[in-house]
């Protein structure tokens, strides 16, 4: 059985009309706002070159719920745990449009780079990329998030439909394994949750031991609350233990998972930002849709809109990379390119030269000398460098590929 597709829309790169225009047999999400499930026989939309331009990310349906219940709002700073490669981060950032901070966390180093690669592609400036244990730095943010995502390690039962290898590697003390594993997440999660706070858990598990009895534990050894979550057809209730909702892939269009909202007392109070500090200017750093804080670390500027603890990380990407020093100006990065509103000059690119772009040819064309901003479509490329005649191409080689256009 084919494994269910959907993509969560860029609202910054492509409102829901002209997706709709490209693609016009999809499916509306059943819960999930801006976002649609399709069939990728029709449409592969992960070759698409509105997918290598960050207009959308592709998830599968059921992952697209946790972040969406959890209902982030603008100015919020939000942990991400277990993230790679950073769905539930992204969705996130969406929400908040940009907005806020969100650390979003893996243990694996290798799988951090799936959460990079992702947010630079969809021009997100908001979220810090770190690779730590937090395990051993917890103590750093106790009671600091306004929400957590905690979306757990497990038996991986809901990736059955998915993966025959998953089916195959199952066993029940496997499920008691990442129960232990689950428990102690959901201890320290709660300890860094913010009083008022929200924490969404969830797990592509249909085992009862790592969902409603890993919620259950924390009910007996804190002063937990459970959110309810509003009752829909499509989500499925243990009537015994009423812990959270399960999307079942027979019910539910997806494969599989298990969501618990979760409160801790108090009254919500979010910290807001108001350090004032000076943006370091250069020739031709310019844009309507720019970070708010703006620091340079060696000779590389980076951008972020509000200021957090990052006591004891380790730092990945902090917000958005603008660009390296060069004399008094910037060389612009790709993941800058990909986040800035109103960069001018503006240079259209046709689908012949996007491809060449693409394959890391220069671009023949006539446009204003110095750093130009490359379209396809109104969707941003890259920023590029022109003596008038020839735009350089400084797309990074490990982009470079031939497009399906």
């Amino acid at each position: 059985i084919p494994s269910t597709r959907a993509v969560l829309l860029n609202l910054r790169k492509m409102d829901d009309d002209k997706f709709l225009s490209l693609y016009p047999d999809v499916v509306p999400h059943p819960i999930v706002r801006h976002a649609y499930i399709y069939d990728k026989n029709k449409y592969d939309l992960g070759k698409s070159v509105y997918h290598e331009l960050g207009c959308f990310y592709i998830q599968e349906p059921s992952a697209m719920v946790p972040s969406f219940l959890l209902n982030p709002q603008k100015g919020e700073t939000i942990l991400d745990l277990c993230a790679a490669p950073g769905g539930k981060s992204v969705q996130a950032s969406f929400l908040v449009e940009n907005k806020g901070a969100i650390i979003s966390n893996d243990l694996s180093r290798s799988r951090c780079n799936a959460i990079l690669e992702n947010v630079e592609r969809l021009g997100i400036g908001n979220i810090v990329i770190t690779n730590n244990d937090f395990s051993r730095i917890y103590q750093n943010y106790l009671n600091y998030f306004d929400h957590i995502v905690l979306d757990a390690p497990c038996s991986g039962s809901g990736m059955f439909k998915k993966d025959d290898k998953m089916k195959d590697d199952w066993s029940y003390n496997k499920v008691l394994k990442f129960q232990e594993t689950q428990k102690s997440l959901i201890d320290i999660a709660y300890l860094m949750l913010k009083p008022g706070g929200t924490l969404a858990y969830s797990t592509c598990s249909f085992s009862k031991e790592e969902d409603e009895d890993v919620i259950r534990y924390l009910l007996d050894n804190t002063d937990a609350e459970i959110i309810k979550i509003d009752d829909n057809p499509l989500f499925y209730v243990n009537k015994k233990e009423p812990l959270g909702v399960h999307l079942l892939p027979y019910i539910f269009p997806g494969d599989g998972h298990y969501i618990c909202l979760i409160k801790k007392p108090g009254i919500l109070k979010v910290s807001e930002d108001n350090t004032s500090r000076a943006k370091i200017n250069y020739k031709n750093l310019i844009g309507t849709y720019a970070p708010t804080h703006v620091e340079k670390y060696g000779d590389f500027l980076f951008g972020y809109d509000k200021q957090i603890k990052l006591n004891g990380l380790n730092i990945i990407r902090n917000g958005v990379k603008i660009g390296e020093i060069i004399k008094d100006f910037v060389k612009f990065d790709y993941h800058f390119s990909h986040y800035v509103e109103g960069l001018t000059p503006t240079i259209s690119l046709n689908s012949t030269e996007l491809s060449k772009f693409f394959m890391g040819e220069t671009i023949a064309k006539d446009c204003p000398d110095g750093y130009v901003l490359l379209q396809y479509d109104d969707v941003n490329v890259d920023i590029a460098k022109s003596n008038a005649k020839i735009i350089k191409n400084h797309l990074p080689k490990a982009l470079r590929k031939p497009l399906n256009i």
